[in-house]
C-alpha cells in the first residue's frame, strides 16, 4: 500500500493544482490561500507537505513554525494544521504517512509537535488517528475562539471548538 504513497514538500508549481483538486472534493482552498501559504513557506514560518497517491494529489498538511495556538507558541511548540485527504482517497495510509512525515520534521527540528482537534462528530476520525499516534491533551481542557472553556460556559460545537494535544518522540 505505501509504495503508492509519495510525501513531499509542497513546491510553488504545486499551488494550483492543490487549489483545484481540493475543490473539486468541496474543500474550500482558493488560489489566495496557497499564495499565503507559500509566502510563509518561504519566510520559513510554514511547511507544507503533499501527498499523491499513484501520482495523483491525495491531501496535505502544515506544520506552523509559529502556532496560533498561544500556549503552543508561547513554548515554542509547532502545530500541525490544516490537515486534508481527499474524501475518496480516505482509508488508505495516506493520512498517517503524512503524519509521519511532519512529526520527523517536527521532533528533528522542536523535539516536541502539538496539533489542534475539532469537538465535533466531523472530526472523530480525526480524534481516533491522533489518539492511535500518542497525542495526548495539553491539559488546558476544550478551547473555544482560543479561550478556555470554562465550567457550566455555552459554545457553539463548530470548527473554533477544539482540543490541544501534543506528542514527543
Amino acid at each position: 500500500m505505501s509504495s503508492s504513497i509519495e510525501i513531499r514538500r509542497m513546491a510553488r508549481e504545486d499551488m494550483d493544482l492543490v487549489s483545484r483538486i481540493f475543490s473539486e472534493h468541496n474543500i474550500h482552498k482558493p488560489f489566495a490561500y496557497m499564495e499565503k501559504c507559500w509566502e510563509e513557506i518561504q519566510k520559513g514560518e510554514r511547511v507544507t507537505l503533499l501527498a499523491f497517491y499513484e501520482g495523483n494529489f491525495a491531501g496535505s498538511l502544515h506544520l506552523l513554525t509559529h502556532s496560533y495556538y498561544p500556549p503552543f507558541r508561547e513554548a515554542g511548540i509547532p502545530e500541525i494544521n490544516d490537515f486534508n485527504v481527499i474524501g475518496p482517497l480516505k482509508k488508505r495510509g495516506i493520512g498517517n504517512q503524512l503524519m509521519e512525515a511532519v512529526e520527523k520534521i517536527a521532533f528533528d527540528l522542536y523535539g516536541t509537535v502539538g496539533i489542534g482537534v475539532g469537538m465535533h462528530i466531523y472530526y472523530g476520525p480525526a480524534q481516533r488517528l491522533y489518539a492511535k499516534r500518542g497525542y495526548i491533551p495539553d491539559g488546558r481542557g476544550v478551547i473555544y475562539q482560543n479561550e478556555v472553556v470554562m465550567p457550566e460556559s455555552k459554545v457553539y460545537a463548530d470548527n473554533d471548538l477544539v482540543l490541544y494535544l501534543t506528542k514527543d518522540p
